[in-house]
């Protein structure tokens, strides 16, 4: 597990204070774990005793425990295919499927599992609220996963659209996001600059942040209003996999669907009505 999911997992036996320093290191993570033990008490409004107590509870042996797993976390936040890939040799043809059959459906249920229930909640009432424009992005990879969620909420819901990528047209969008925007966010490592900054962007215009990463999370999960972690367990040592992220979409895209009630088959009878009209369908 990483600190991360340890933290997620205990907070709920924690005293008040001691849960002022989990939610702490959540929210400028990893950073705030490389502090000294007097930094990190005094940000979270509490003593030293109380931050070792909380570590011990998580089982790390001291605060030096939890910095030596953190630093490990950060080499692997950096890890590049071509790294990843000379540390683990691609599986032989014959154990590539009984290998997908392990960790696939592993990877998928251990990310359902560890999904904070109240994350979930926040982003679906979010997504599911018409007042709310929709916009979402991604890198080079997980943009196919924010057009695929901007997809189902096209048919749902509508006011839901993917960034455009060409300049102009991207600054005419980014223009006009304020307080009645929810932007939903990918970002998976080797995170990428441009969605941090679009992130701060967004969150300094009023818009609502959810963001959508991998277990070691984006920098951008301490200023986002909704973190939503997945695994990136792969059958290919150089490349995470995008298979539970796409679980964590269908997720929402159920939860905006159920939400929304009579107003999403209304919505969506409409849809195919236009559909067929214009050859879609």
């Amino acid at each position: 597990m990483t600190v991360a999911e340890r933290i997620r997992e205990g907070l709920g036996k924690c005293s008040p204070a001691e849960r002022r320093v989990g939610r702490l290191l959540l929210s400028d993570y990893p950073a705030a774990g490389l502090d000294t033990v007097a930094r990190l008490a005094e940000r979270a409004e509490t003593s030293g005793p109380t931050v070792l107590r909380f570590l011990s509870r998580l089982g790390f042996d001291g605060f030096g425990d939890l910095q030596e797993a953190l630093r490990g976390e950060i080499a692997e936040r950096t890890a590049s295919p071509l790294s990843l890939l000379t540390a683990e040799p691609v599986p032989t043809d014959d154990t590539l499927l009984g290998r997908a059959q392990s960790v696939l459906p592993s990877a998928t249920a251990r990310t359902l599992d560890l999904l904070p229930p109240d994350e979930l909640d926040a982003a679906v009432v979010l997504l599911s609220d018409r007042r709310y424009r929709v916009s979402a992005d991604g890198g080079r990879f997980t943009r196919l996963l924010a057009e695929y969620l901007v997809l189902h909420l096209m048919q749902i819901r509508g006011d839901a659209r993917l960034l455009p990528t060409q300049p102009l047209s991207r600054t005419d969008v980014l223009l006009d996001i304020g307080r009645r925007d929810v932007v939903v966010l990918f970002d998976f490592r080797r995170y990428e600059p441009d969605t941090r900054a679009l992130a701060e962007e967004c969150v300094e215009a009023g818009a609502k942040v959810v963001l959508v990463t991998d277990r070691w999370l984006s920098p951008i999960s301490g200023i986002a209003d909704v973190v939503l972690p997945a695994q990136v367990d792969a059958v290919a040592a150089a490349y995470d996999s995008l298979v539970p992220t796409l679980a964590v979409v269908e997720v929402l895209v159920a939860g905006v669907l159920s939400a929304s009630g009579e107003d999403a088959q209304r919505r969506m009878t409409r849809f195919e009505d236009a559909s067929r009209r214009h050859g879609l369908v």
